[in-house]
């Protein structure tokens, strides 16, 4: 029988296991309202605009409905958000007493857009009827700015993990000589902060839209269901194209600054061009197997010609390669064959439209949508699982390892079950 210790993340002791799936699973829950709190602004600003300007009393009923569900979701997501900022420190102390100086620069900023946003969300939701109309919609337009703002700063200090700079390290080998622009604007947050920003927009606009999918199957085909699908789905498919632009200019950021991590993604064994891109499968040493090969098609996504150099895990010492390659290198299919599907779905949205000028509302497209929300969350976790998962052995890439960050402390797979229960 397997033992605990046998698994790769375990390796070093149990609470290296315990710590990161406890990490994991707040991460996994906490990020889909992260997502709501990033896009919905912008969703409810629309359907206020709408309602404004046309006189549309559907919009702004909706528009009200919306602020109401964003409170909710606000308030839950300050609480996993404050058991997040907790485990940094009792989970990472050796990391956050090494590296916090640098580290904590953005989550600080991000604490400051939290608040401002928490502020004007509740002016525009007493606003309601208290102030003129047109005064109520500006008093939302802070939200939408402190939700982009705030998931900048949060992806900025992921960022930074992945590819650390703007700091010394002393003799002692702490962090010195901190420079904020540095640790802020890293290589790695000009892809990946518009990368989860575009997320969120999909994960928000997809499943709010599949909410009234749902209510539209069981025949509720009224104009506010109608709107309530056209408003978040038109948004969702807008960012959807972007997004796929956007990821794949990652993919080649980080097959450049992060080549264990892209090999891991891929399944590359050996460094050299001619790479072939595998669809599926299982990664072995030996090659990838039960997957359905596309020869020379990584070397050209990666170099653009054939024969483009792409560095394989042979290159990388066996202690500083990504573990479970075959789950990274699923995780990234998953994220890129949903975020594919959903580019169709939009596609299929923009024709029906072109055609007839509303939603197409057949049952297939229908159930369609209602699906999409769930396969935005999917891809959502399979992206952040690539990236978390990817860059291991490391915390901070080529400075520190997770296993040496991780706590010492007793009773931390009763920590995971309480907070499992929270």
């Amino acid at each position: 029988m397997l033992s605990l210790d046998a698994l790769p993340l375990a390796a070093s002791a149990s609470n290296l296991l315990a710590a990161r799936e406890q990490m994991a699973f707040t991460l996994g829950f906490h990020i889909v309202l992260s997502c709501l709190g990033v896009a919905l602004p912008a969703t409810i600003l629309l359907a206020n605009y709408i309602g404004l300007k046309k006189g549309d009393g559907d919009a702004l009923e909706l528009a009200r409905r919306w602020s109401k569900a964003m409170a909710v979701t606000f308030a839950v997501g300050a609480v996993t958000g404050t058991v997040l900022s907790f485990e940094f420190g009792l989970l990472w102390p050796h990391f956050m007493e090494r590296f916090g100086a640098a580290f904590g620069i953005a989550f600080g900023i991000e604490g400051l857009f939290f608040f401002l946003e928490a502020i004007f969300l509740a002016i525009y939701i007493y606003g309601w009827k208290r102030l003129p109309p047109w005064l109520h919609f500006w008093s939302g337009v802070p939200m939408f700015v402190t939700g982009i703002g705030g998931a900048f700063s949060v992806v900025a200090a992921n960022s930074w993990m992945n590819q650390p700079q703007g700091f010394a390290l002393d003799a002692a080998g702490k962090v010195t000589e901190v420079e904020p622009f540095k640790v802020i604007f890293n290589p790695a947050t000009p892809y990946e902060v518009p990368h989860m920003i575009l997320a969120a927009y999909m994960v928000t606009g997809f499943l709010v839209a599949s909410i009234y999918a749902v209510g539209m199957l069981k025949g509720r085909r009224d104009r506010l269901h109608r709107l309530g699908l056209l408003i978040p789905l038109t948004i969702a498919c807008i960012a959807t194209p972007v997004q796929l632009l956007v990821g794949d200019t990652a993919a080649r950021e980080v097959a450049k600054d992060q080549p264990a991590k892209f090999a891991a993604m891929e399944c590359i064994q050996d460094t050299g061009g001619h790479q072939t891109e595998y669809i599926g499968g299982i990664c072995t040493s030996s090659g990838v197997k039960l997957a359905i090969p596309i020869p020379d098609l990584d070397s050209l996504l990666v170099g653009f010609s054939p024969d483009a150099k792409v560095t394989g895990l042979n290159e990388i010492p066996n202690d500083e390669r990504p573990p479970v390659n075959t789950l990274i290198h699923l995780a990234f299919d998953v994220m890129v064959g949903i975020g594919s599907a959903l580019l169709l779905l939009g596609l299929w949205l923009a024709y029906g439209w072109y055609k007839k000028r509303d939603i197409p509302q057949t049952p297939w497209f229908l159930k369609a949508v209602a699906v999409s929300g769930i396969g935005a969350i999917a891809a959502l976790w399979s992206g952040w699982i690539v990236t978390e998962v990817g860059r291991q052995p490391w915390i901070v890439n080529g400075y520190m390892k997770t296993s040496e960050a991780v706590t010492d402390a007793n009773g931390i797979w009763g920590a995971f079950i309480f907070t499992l229960l929270l």
